[in-house]
């Protein structure tokens, strides 16, 4: 019974530590800063954890912009002068939606031109199938129909 006592607390306990992370908080000189705070933390990404924002990452890089982001609120930094220094300082990548230059071109052209491929290649498609279905399907020509004539005179004077 001792050892199973013990068993449990040991896996209680490893349920228990997630528990236990740190989480910051901040007191703000006004709410309009908080909610400021709040809209630029979920929308710049954390370097280290790549698919979360700095707002749900508890990775010490993840601590330290959101460190710097209040730091910046509170000496009254803009949100475009905040957003410039944090992709001055780690990249475009820390942006989860990265602004439209050269480097990124490709990420917001991409589906648009995709999507006017298949169009293109769907109406290509689309016509290969009519044009074929009209010579296959339609009417004969009138060297065909003679030539059709003579084969069927051929076959019943053959026969």
């Amino acid at each position: 019974m001792n050892r199973f006592c013990v068993a449990a607390l040991l896996l209680m306990s490893c349920f228990v530590m997630p528990a236990a992370a740190v989480i910051e908080t901040y007191e703000f000189s006004n709410e309009e800063l908080e909610q400021r705070y709040q809209d630029l933390s979920a929308e710049l990404r954390c370097p280290k954890c790549q698919n979360q924002n700095i707002a749900d990452s508890n990775a010490p890089i993840a601590q330290d912009l959101r460190k710097r982001l209040y730091q910046q609120l509170e000496g009254g930094a803009s949100d475009g002068e905040i957003l410039d220094y944090m992709v001055a300082r780690y990249g475009e990548f820390v942006l989860y939606r990265p602004r439209f230059s050269g480097a990124t071109a490709v990420l917001w052209l991409a589906p648009v031109l995709l999507l006017l491929a298949a169009i293109v290649l769907a109406l290509l498609v689309l016509r290969r199938r009519k044009d074929s279905g009209e010579r296959t399907g339609g009417e004969l020509s009138v060297a065909e129909q003679q030539r059709l004539h003579t084969l069927l005179d051929e076959s019943e004077s053959g026969s």
